[in-house]
């Protein structure tokens, strides 16, 4: 099983990189951004629950077991964020708290572990990108809650939280890949595999996600009048 479960997870991992960035790009609202994200949402979750398996073999603190279920998370919440809200929904995003909450009282139990070690780390992972993951699930979940609370949400913030939890699934999918320059080199000539090069892709995603965050901010902030007369996306 885990000799099939290896190709699945590079195969799901390249698809949702592409797919994701095709999302990005893509006109908001149009046929090919909701196609594509759809799709990428069934590639990041089959690269996070194989990758979670295959890292089970090597360790229960395996940064990849946590990853995967992070990544699975980001692109569910975010999907329900811009479905019509059901019990359905409501049910997926009730787990989904849990599950990031666990996550988090992970990570901020690894990343004292980690601080308290010699070198600083576990597995090879530093106690500050702990807590940075750590921080960033404490957020998430805090947003979780809010939502769950209001029952729905205004719907600038909406695309917002749909936006950026999209974005931070992609940043897992890319930056487990360029963060490794052999696994670039197998794929991409010599001059990609520069550290500057490897990451750019993954500083692209945080620049295109503020970009879209800003313009549905400055969407919000219009006036009637002048949001007839500005294109605004609609992610």
């Amino acid at each position: 099983m885990l000799i099939v479960l290896l190709p699945v997870h590079i195969v799901a991992g390249g698809l949702a990189m592409v797919l994701g960035a095709v999302a990005l790009v893509a006109a908001k609202g149009a046929t090919l951004h909701r196609k594509s994200g759809l799709l990428f949402v069934y590639a990041m979750l089959t690269m996070g629950f194989s990758g979670s398996i295959l890292a089970l073999r090597l360790s229960l603190t395996n940064m990849n077991v946590l990853g995967g279920f992070m990544a699975a998370y980001f692109v569910v919440t975010g999907l329900t964020t811009v479905r019509p809200a059901s019990a359905w929904t409501r049910w997926l995003n009730w787990t989904a708290l849990l599950v990031v909450i666990a996550l988090s009282v992970i990570d901020i139990a690894l990343g004292l572990k980690a601080f308290s070690s010699a070198g600083g780390a576990i597995n090879g992972v530093p106690f500050f990108m702990l807590f940075f993951m750590a921080t960033i699930t404490a957020l998430a979940a805090a947003g979780d809650v809010r939502m769950l609370r209001l029952g729905t949400l205004p719907a600038a913030q909406r695309l917002a939280r749909h936006l950026w939890r999209m974005c931070f699934a992609l940043f897992i999918a890319a930056g487990s890949f360029f963060s490794i320059r052999e696994r670039v080199a197998k794929i991409l000539p010599e001059p990609f595999t520069t550290p500057f090069m490897r990451a750019l892709p993954v500083l692209l995603i945080f620049v295109a996600m503020f970009y879209w965050l800003w313009r549905v901010r400055v969407r919000r902030m219009l006036p009637q009048s002048g949001r007839s007369r500005v294109a605004a996306p609609v992610l």
